[in-house]
């Protein structure tokens, strides 16, 4: 719990703006739901997120309480990269789902989670989504973090959101890229054709790409990929727009492929961030799967010279 007093020369903020700027901890979002679950009090009463401060309010922030939840743990086994009694690191196979939805009630990610942390987990997510702070596609595997408490969720969420956090992503694609490196700086919103795909949009959301190529084979492109943003799909939709959809991909190419992949070959290699209690830097990595090792080794041979 914690109180904070107004000051004079604070007064007529409003009170969704005003507590971030004296908690940085608290993102704005995260103080909106504290607003809404009456986890903030201002001189002992509720008040809406538009309430402009005055001199002297006592306002006091409560971290949301652990929520008792209907999703069941499971013990599903998982690869950990790192953990500590503020988060847990996961490299997540691809085909599991993050958290439950209609469809995949269970066998999530989160259903993992909850058995190895014991139920430990940050409540900012909701019931269906407990310590989730970034997502990765079903069939995207890779390095996902996890928060075991609010504070941490808050603080990871923020670097997220402050562009501070770097995700590093390898990608085989279709077709040969001839440039070593570009950035693809595309809006993204939901497709107006299909409402279950996204589209590059003139009137969607920034989304900013960069990729550098590793190697190049006949007929496809291994590339490593750097994400400014975090658009749904971004890496996807922004590979197929430049004519070089992710291998495996149905949803943005017809997923045909001669590897007999099923989803795409898209994994989620690094996390650069700053430790949430600490401050220390983190740089972690999930090594590639399996699958995805042997379609390299089955393209050895036919790796073409770099002329440059």
């Amino acid at each position: 719990m914690k109180e904070i007093v107004v000051e004079k020369e604070e007064v007529n903020i409003r009170i969704d703006r005003y507590i971030p700027e004296k908690r940085p901890e608290f993102s704005r979002s995260a103080i909106q739901r504290l607003l809404e679950e009456k986890n903030i009090l201002v001189n002992g009463k509720e008040v809406k997120p538009s309430y402009k401060v005055q001199e002297g309010d006592k306002i006091v922030v409560q971290e949301l309480p652990a929520k008792e939840t209907s999703i069941k743990a499971q013990e599903i086994p998982l690869e950990v990269i790192y953990e500590d009694q503020d988060m847990v690191v996961i490299n997540k196979p691809k085909g599991m789902v993050v958290h439950p939805a209609d469809g995949n009630p269970d066998g999530t990610l989160v259903n993992a989670v909850m058995a190895l942390c014991k139920g430990s987990l940050s409540g900012i997510g909701g019931e269906i989504r407990p310590g989730i702070v970034h997502r990765l596609d079903k069939d995207t595997s890779g390095i996902i973090m996890v928060a075991k408490n609010d504070l941490t969720h808050i603080h990871l969420s923020e670097q997220i959101k402050n562009h501070e956090v770097k995700k590093t992503y390898i990608a085989l694609v279709r077709g040969i890229i001839k440039e070593k490196e570009a950035t693809i700086h595309m809006p993204i919103a939901r497709s107006k054709k299909d409402r279950k795909k996204m589209a590059v949009d003139k009137d969607g959301k920034d989304a900013i790409t960069h990729f550098k190529v590793l190697k190049r084979y006949d007929k496809y492109t291994l590339l490593e990929i750097r994400i400014e943003t975090g658009r749904t799909h971004q890496i996807r939709v922004h590979m197929a727009e430049i004519g070089h959809p992710v291998v495996g991909d149905m949803v943005y190419s017809n997923g045909k492929n001669e590897f007999g992949i099923e989803g795409q070959m898209l994994h989620a290699r690094r996390l650069e961030f700053s430790h949430p209690t600490t401050g220390e830097k983190m740089i972690l990595e999930a090594k590639l799967p399996a699958y995805f090792e042997q379609v390299l080794e089955q393209l050895k041979n036919r790796e073409e010279k770099d002329e440059g």
